[in-house]
């Protein structure tokens, strides 16, 4: 619906000052607009789902999933800065299924196409496609995530700032949890890296970062 008074006053939000929605100095409050957000959407809407049963959607992706590359382009000399974000899965919901590779709740990001960046920056995108299959089961699926692969033709630095790699968005009414995100850093020789959600790393020319986002949670029971 569209922004107005009736909707915002419709529930009282308590934020207790030191508490991560309320931070103090010298507290760290970087990706309060992408994660934690992400985050209190997530809290919401389970909450909600006690008092509003069958109205209330699965939790979604519950990231943005931030990837930040730099160097120095080595056809031009110049340094360069690029960011973007990835979507994930939608949860399922009452009446649907969930949309998959979208951002939802907190953004309306558009995703960057693959001719954009291997035009401007040193960068091969090897895959870029949906994870079929990460959206969790239900009676409305919850969408599946993304799964896009960098390989850098040069020196750089590549930081991610990602949530849910560790807990899965969750189901509701007998809904399953969609799959946690996963990143991968492949170095020359095969070596293997698994990376947590949040990391900064320096990168080499043939180098490959994998990232692949959530899913959605399921809503209600499965058919069998």
């Amino acid at each position: 619906m569209p922004a107005n008074e009736g909707c915002l006053a419709s529930i009282r939000v308590i934020s207790p000052e030191g508490t991560i929605v309320n931070a103090l100095p010298p507290a760290a409050v970087s990706a309060g607009n992408v994660e934690t957000s992400q985050r209190i959407v997530d809290v919401l809407f389970g909450a909600l789902a006690s008092a509003l049963p069958g109205r209330i959607p699965a939790a979604s992706s519950g990231t943005m999933n931030n990837i930040t590359i730099g160097g120095v382009d080595p056809s031009s000399g110049v340094r360069y800065a690029y960011y973007e974000t990835l979507g994930g899965g939608m949860g399922g919901r009452p009446g649907s299924d969930g949309l998959s590779g979208v951002h939802t709740h907190m953004t309306n990001s558009l995703n960057t196409p693959i001719e954009a960046i291997e035009h401007d920056l040193p960068v091969v995108i090897r895959r870029y496609s949906l994870r079929p299959g990460s959206g969790g089961a239900g009676e409305r699926r919850g969408g599946d995530g993304l799964a896009r692969e960098y390989e850098f033709l040069a020196p750089g630095e590549v930081t991610l700032l990602a949530e849910r790699r560790s807990l899965a968005p969750w189901g509701l009414r007998g809904g399953a949890p969609g799959t946690t995100g996963e990143d991968l850093l492949l170095r020359p020789g095969g070596r293997e890296g698994r990376m947590p959600g949040k990391f900064r790393s320096r990168v080499e020319a043939g180098d490959v970062l994998i990232v692949r986002t959530p899913g959605g949670g399921g809503w209600g029971t499965p058919r069998s």
